[in-house]
């Protein structure tokens, strides 16, 4: 069966003593719950991770940052290298958001880049694809995503790709007041579904995770993750706020 995986991406948000209550009070639900049946990831900004890290006691709780480096060290002044991450106790890193994509012009060769080191280096990678709202009105949202993979992603072998979840973001339903439908994204899902199986064979596509990441919320996920080709969600907002967050993780 495929992994359930719901994380958190905190952004640019809670200094470290907010970002380690936080951390603390996730962790105490789960301590006290039986064992959620999806894997909970928490992605906080870089100075939280070795403060978190430790804080992650619960059964299937884990902690991510939410980029890397392209290189594994040297004079990169302001840079974190994906071996850094992994010392502080991470597992996962996020890497292609569309925050990055668009306010830091990051490409498909550098996300590939990025992506072959974050492995080599122990971490498992949340890779994230998605169409703004240009490309999804012209028509172009299937080409979009699959030029992001194959260039981002499918340089990798099908061992490797094993410790890759693919989150699909569609930017324009994403703080603008529009909403993708859960039929969207399903459609998307399935399409993204075959293209890794096109890709390596049906054995991998029908184990690979793949995450929603457009405006999830406790209002939403339980219809959304539903769908069958939908194994979880790539959360924000609702990240930030115990209550919003444990919920949505409840919605399996």
């Amino acid at each position: 069966m495929r992994k359930q995986i719901v994380a958190g991406n905190w952004k640019m948000n809670k200094n470290l003593q907010e970002g380690i209550e936080l951390a603390k009070s996730i962790n105490d639900y789960f301590m006290e719950k039986p064992a959620a049946k999806a894997e909970v990831i928490l992605c906080t900004p870089f100075i939280h991770l070795a403060g978190v890290a430790p804080i992650l006691k619960a059964n299937k709780l884990f902690l991510g940052a939410q980029n890397c480096a392209s290189e594994p060290s040297g004079a990169y002044t302001g840079e974190i290298s994906p071996d850094m991450i992994k010392s502080t106790g991470a597992q996962y890193v996020i890497l292609g958001h569309s925050e990055r994509r668009t306010y830091y012009l990051e490409d498909n060769a550098i996300l590939n880049k990025k992506t072959v080191l974050a492995l080599n280096s122990g971490l498992n990678v949340i890779f994230c694809c998605g169409e703004v709202k240009e490309e999804r009105e012209a028509g172009k949202h299937f080409d979009v995503v699959k030029t992001q993979l194959k260039e981002g992603l499918f340089t990798l072998k099908a061992e490797e790709l094993k410790k890759v979840v693919i989150a699909y973001e569609p930017v324009w339903a994403i703080g603008t007041g529009l909403t993708a439908s859960p039929e969207q994204a399903q459609e998307m899902h399935k399409y993204i579904r075959d293209l890794v199986k096109t890709q390596y064979c049906e054995t991998v596509a029908n184990g690979i995770t793949i995450l929603y990441g457009g405006s999830c919320k406790p209002s939403n996920a339980r219809e959304i993750f539903s769908k069958p080709d939908v194994d979880g969600g790539l959360i924000g907002g609702a990240a930030l706020k115990k209550e919003d967050f444990v919920a949505i993780v409840e919605a399996f």
